[in-house]
This record gives C-alpha cells, sequence and structure tokens, in this order.
C-alpha cells in the first residue's frame, strides 16, 4: 500500500496574511449562485505540481486528485465508510461469494456499459493487464504490497475477474484498485501493453480512462483542464469544465478565495484555518481520515535504540498543546497510530497523557543523569536528538520549536536537521533520508487508506526497499499479530489483533504519535454534492455542481 506522505510540504509565505481584512461580500438570494461562481465550471487550487498522471507511478495525494478526475477503482469508501462498487459491479464479500470460504480467491463481476474515453470498451483484460504492470519489474511502482499476494490473475469472460491470492490477506478488497493508501486505479491494456515499461510514457501526461471527465491539456507548473465525458457509465457529469491549478504560495490561493478565482482550496494548512473561516462564501470542512502526525525513530540508531528513550520523548511531548496552539483545534492529539474514526481503535492502547515526571523517571533509569545545566548525559556523551523535518513544510518549521523546548525540559538537546520533502522521502537508490536510515529521528506525515492494515511500517521483512518500516523495527510479537490482522477477514478476530498492535506500539514507541489530522477543505459554498470521504477527494466527482 502506499503510504505516500501528505501535499503539505511546500514553502508557504504567509507574512501579512493572518491581519488581512475580509470584505464584506452581500450574499445572494436563496436558490441562487453568488455572482462570482461561473455555472459548470469548477476552479481548484492545489499547492503542489503533479509529477505523472499515471496512478500505479504516484507517490502523492495531490497527483491523486488529478487522477481521480480521469481514471477509475474498482470499488470506492464513501464519506459513511461504505464501499461502493465503481468499475466493479458489485462489492466482492463473504456473503456473496465473491470472497471464497478459504479466503484465497477473491471475484470480480465487472460492470458491462464502460468504455475509455477513445471509444474502447473496458473489459477483464484491462485489470488483468493493470496487475500485470504493476508486478513488472520494469515499472517503478512505490509499491506492491498486496498485489504481490496475487498468484494468478483469470479472466473467464470479459467482465469477470477472478484474483487467486497465494496466503488469505483481509484488505484485498480495500486494496485492489480501491480506497487503500495506493489508491491505484484501471488502465487501458489496449494502449499501453505493447510497451515493456510505462515509466516515461506519454501516457503518463496524457491519459485516456473511464472516469466522468476527459483529460485536455496538462500546462506544466500551472494548470490541467478536464471536460466533462457525457457517456460516463454511473450518469453524466453536471460539472461541464474543471481547472486544476498549481499554486505554490497558500497566500495567493487565500487571496484567490476571497476574490474568488477559485473555488476549491484542496487541504489547506492548519495554520490558515482561522482566516479561511472569515472569508464570506466560503464552506469549511474538516474531514476525518486514516492518517498521522508523529516522530519516527530509527531504532538502530543511538540513543534512540532505547525503547526508553523513546517513551520518555512521547511524555515529555505535550500534545494537547501542539494540537492547540500548532494546528488551532483542527487535529486530535493521538494516542497511537489508528484514529478513534476507525473501526479498529482501542481506546485503551497507547496514551496522549503528558507526564514530565515519568519521563524524567525512564531517562534516569536509562542510565542518563542530569548535570549542572540540566542536560543529561552518560559516559560522557550529551543525550541529543538529531530530529529531521521537511525544510519546505511550514507545519514542521511551526512545531519545531515547542517540540525542542517540551524535551529541553526533560534534559535533552535536539539538533534540527532540515531537508526537502522530496529528499526526506527519496528511495534508498536516491539518496533518501528516512529509506536509507540516516536519521535518528524525524518529523512524519502520513496518509494511509480505508483499512487498519499498518504492516509495511512494522513487520520485519518490511525494510526499505521492501516496504516503509523505515524505523528498522522488528518484534516477533509484533509480526504474529499482524499475521493475525491480514490472515482472517472478520472484523472481530482483526479488532482484537489491531488492539494487539497498537499496545505493540505503545511498549515499543517505534514512533511517537502527535496528532491524527483532519483534511481541510475550503469551497465555494455554492459547490454542491461535494461530499469527501477524507481520502480520495473527488471520488464522485461526476455527481457535483456549481
Amino acid at each position: 500500500m502506499r503510504r505516500r506522505f501528505s501535499r503539505g510540504g511546500v514553502a508557504l509565505a504567509l507574512a501579512g496574511l493572518l491581519c488581512a481584512c475580509s470584505r464584506v461580500v452581500t450574499a445572494p438570494a436563496a436558490g441562487q449562485r453568488h455572482p462570482w461562481t461561473i455555472p459548470d465550471t469548477l476552479r481548484i487550487a492545489i499547492a503542489a505540481s503533479p509529477k505523472t498522471l499515471n496512478p500505479i507511478l504516484s507517490t502523492t495525494t495531490n497527483e491523486s486528485i488529478a487522477e481521480t478526475f480521469i481514471l477509475d477503482p474498482l470499488i470506492a469508501t464513501d464519506p459513511e465508510g461504505r464501499d461502493r462498487p465503481i468499475l466493479a459491479a458489485t462489492v466482492p464479500t463473504l456473503e456473496n461469494a465473491g470472497i471464497s470460504k478459504d479466503g484465497l480467491t477473491i471475484v470480480y463481476h465487472l460492470r458491462k456499459n464502460v468504455r475509455w474515453h477513445d471509444g474502447a470498451p473496458f473489459t477483464s483484460h484491462d485489470v488483468k493487464f493493470t496487475v500485470a504492470a504493476i508486478m513488472n519489474p520494469e515499472t517503478p511502482v512505490s509499491t506492491r504490497h498486496g498485489y504481490d499476494l496475487i498468484d494468478r490473475v483469470d479472466t473467464p469472460d470479459r467482465y469477470t475477474v477472478v484474483f487467486h491470492l497465494r496466503q488469505r490477506f483481509a484488505p484485498a478488497v480495500h486494496t485492489f484498485f480501491a480506497h487503500s493508501d495506493s489508491p491505484y486505479m484501471i488502465l487501458p491494456a489496449h494502449l499501453l501493453e505493447r510497451f515493456k515499461s510505462l515509466d516515461r510514457n506519454p501516457f503518463n501526461a496524457a491519459p485516456i480512462g473511464t472516469g466522468p471527465f476527459k483529460f485536455v491539456r496538462w500546462l506544466r507548473g500551472d494548470r490541467i483542464e478536464y471536460v466533462a465525458n457525457d457517456d460516463y457509465f454511473l450518469g453524466k457529469p453536471k460539472l461541464r469544465h474543471i481547472s486544476l491549478r498549481f499554486v505554490q504560495d497558500e497566500n495567493t490561493i487565500i487571496n484567490q478565495l476571497k476574490s474568488h478565482e477559485t473555488d476549491w482550496f484542496v487541504q489547506p494548512t492548519p495554520r490558515v484555518y482561522p482566516l479561511l473561516r472569515s472569508i464570506p462564501g466560503v464552506a469549511i470542512r474538516l474531514v476525518p481520515f486514516n492518517g498521522y502526525d508523529a516522530i519516527q525513530f530509527n531504532v538502530k540508531a543511538a540513543p534512540v535504540d532505547d525503547a526508553r528513550v523513546r517513551r520518555a520523548i512521547g511524555l515529555a511531548i505535550d500534545k494537547r498543546r501542539l494540537v492547540d496552539e500548532i494546528t488551532f483545534g483542527t487535529t486530535t492529539p493521538a494516542t497511537e497510530d489508528l484514529p478513534s474514526s476507525l473501526w479498529a481503535f482501542d481506546p485503551r492502547a497507547g496514551t496522549t497523557k503528558h507526564d514530565l515526571a515519568q519521563a524524567n523517571a525512564l531517562l534516569d533509569a536509562a542510565g542518563w543523569k542530569r548535570g549542572p545545566d540540566g542536560i543529561r548525559r552518560r559516559g560522557g556523551d550529551q543525550l541529543n536528538i538529531g530530529l529531521a523535518y521537511r525544510s519546505d513544510a511550514l507545519t514542521d518549521r511551526l512545531r519545531l520549536a515547542p517540540i525542542a523546548a517540551m524535551l529541553r525540559d526533560a534534559g535533552i538537546t535536539v539538533e534540527l536537521k532540515g531537508y526537502t520533502t522530496t529528499l526526506l522521502f527519496a528511495a534508498p537508490g536516491e539518496g533518501g533520508i528516512l529509506s536509507g536510515g540516516r536519521f535518528q529521528a524525524s518529523l512524519v506525515t502520513w496518509f494511509a487508506g480505508v483499512d487498519p492494515d499498518d504492516s509495511t511500517q512494522v513487520l520485519c521483512d518490511q525494510f526499505p526497499p521492501k516496504g516503509w518500516n523505515w524505523s528498522r523495527y522488528c518484534n516477533p510479537k509484533m509480526d504474529a499479530a499482524q499475521r493475525v490482522a491480514l490472515g482472517n477477514y472478520d472484523l472481530p478476530t482483526r479488532k482484537r489483533a489491531y488492539s494487539t498492535i497498537e499496545n505493540l506500539m505503545a511498549e515499543d514507541a517505534p514512533w511517537v504519535y502527535l496528532w491524527w489530522p483532519r483534511q481541510i477543505e475550503a469551497v465555494n459554498d455554492d459547490l454542491k454534492g461535494f461530499r469527501p470521504p477524507g481520502l480520495v477527494e473527488n471520488w464522485n466527482a461526476y455527481q457535483w455542481s456549481i
């Protein structure tokens, strides 16, 4: 699955923003549009440019938004957590025999009235091809998690796909072309199967899809334009045109909202939330989802190779203060990685408490004693933690000082190490700081999928480049609990397993989870049908109107 980092990693100039004055605008009469709204045209501003429009090559969530207008998954998940069949005609379950009793076969029945934007029919062959493309070693996908458990794909007819698994995989329906944290979508076999690799393919910049909107053009560094696909199989889109604009300065986007040049500001940072609330005609949504902000430790690097030191750091941090001062209450203090909005959440696992006395006791027990200056030392070594962060992410920069001050109260000094988002999250062969293990601790923002599966971060066999276990954490008890969670399809068994997993997370502390974010969405209140589920916001874009 894709543990893709958020699209908040752009340097944002906010000078003078919070003291800006808002214009008073007369509201339209009931049932009428605002005078600035362009009927049937949606103008979107997003604070990062995509590198590709091919979903199996994507690494960021802003790319998912750009792609989902054009391409479709098999299954989507709505804001109420219900699975919605998209290219699939039904959602496979144990009850409808879409999932076999032994859990090793997943059957998808496909819709029969779907065509690609060039008129070619969509069939089961497209699904089989896309699986092969993901598994092709020549394709530089971000992850093959789950897909690497597929033994073979059968297509008994044009509208049936059968996945045969090598072992039971409970997150299958939420992983295979669904709203996982790697929301891959189906690609057109008739256009792409002749290529040895999809890397650097022209399709990646001008895709043909089955989705509700057709790609028109991509003006690099400026915008992507779309037009409605009137033959969309779920219904004719109500919007006629969409313009997705790339604006790297949040100050500029907010000015565009004020002057009504933008209808949707995609995921602004919490820092500007108070200002957004003051703009007339703009509706603000706070959408919970499966994600977190955390301090991640490299458990192989001293001095954070000692779980007592890691737990002490968590106890020394006042999470509620960070939430209130840095995110203006738009986030929730976290216990562990799985948020309280998720069915697998265990309220007894982990802690949000700030307990400096207990932190001091743990550090004393670990042999780190305070010196006359208040800083702890052991054997002549000072207790100093190198903290990596995204130098181009405003939220990271804002929380550095309070976190360093809280740790200083526990006798820990912090050495700040700034890296660009690209370098921090790069692959091992590209010099990635996290994937290469060249860090002691790091601030991390992570967006996950609709399933609680977090195995790629904690299993012993998921060290880079295979997975995202950047912490180099390995505990046989964790592996055993993950096998239960991944190998059973019934929720009660999985919930018990995740309770064990979360308690092990708290005990071993490879991360200190700071807060669970909520997606902030600022939209023109003339936009109707906008129901973001907290992962793929434009899952139902064909129903939107303005």
